[in-house]
């Protein structure tokens, strides 16, 4: 089943665990075909409160986690922003091509997306393509774990030279990704990744203009995101 901008998604933990503030566990799909049971009907949803919190399309950006679920929903629901919260849910599969590798390789795309910014304002410093280069190079173990840390430690000097250096940070961040050595830590970094390279974009903008570029950049992740989460990029 293709995943589209469509799609509703829930993040976990290992095994299907809350991990956004929440307590509980999720009932796993049986299969990849064969979806999980309904959570228990919870009345009087409130965000943040009750409820069961599941994300449509781009909210996903903010909530990325180990294991990444679509996600069947019924009952009362509460639209916010940057969520969606449900009387009644459950996970229909695991979308498995979310794991540690995709999500170094979309923090690496992500931080490169914005990378021209940086080359425009300083042309003479390559520390953050340097450091998406290693990147790209430690997923596919042709660079060592020395020299992801020396790009890594160079990104951060490079973000911490200059004022409002995001795209330098991005590039840090893509380190981090591939260097950590579990998936919640190298999809933190991810997530860590994509929110710079964001405001890296949206900081070329002015006043009102900044939401809007902030907000055209992360569609741009969520579509090429797609790719990697329907397979078309490993």
């Amino acid at each position: 089943m293709k995943i589209t901008h469509k799609t509703l998604f829930k993040a976990t933990g290992l095994n299907a665990e809350s991990c956004h503030g929440g307590t509980g566990k999720w009932n796993k799909p049986h299969s990849q075909k064969r979806p999980g049971k309904w959570m228990p009907l919870i009345k009087d949803i409130e965000p943040c409160v009750r409820g069961y919190h599941v994300c449509e399309g781009q909210q996903i950006l903010k909530w990325f986690h180990t294991e990444l679920y679509e996600v069947e929903i019924r009952g009362e629901r509460i639209k916010q922003d940057d969520k969606i919260v449900t009387e009644q849910a459950r996970l229909v599969r695991r979308i498995k091509t979310w794991n540690k590798r995709t999500a170094g390789l979309f923090a690496c795309d992500c931080a490169e997306h914005v990378l021209h910014l940086w080359n425009k304002a300083y042309p003479k410093d390559n520390r953050p393509a340097k450091a998406i280069e290693v990147s790209r190079a430690y997923i596919n173990s042709e660079a060592t774990e020395a020299e992801l840390s020396k790009a890594r430690i160079a990104a951060d000097a490079a973000a911490a030279a200059y004022s409002a250096a995001t795209t330098a940070r991005a590039a840090y961040y893509a380190c981090d990704a591939v260097y950590a050595v579990d998936a919640a830590n190298a999809i933190a970094a991810a997530r860590a990744t994509y929110t710079f390279a964001a405001r890296a974009a949206a900081c070329a903008a002015y006043n009102a203009a900044y939401n809007a570029a902030y907000n055209e950049e992360q569609k741009w992740q969520f579509s090429h995101l797609l790719k990697y989460l329907n397979g078309e990029i490993s």
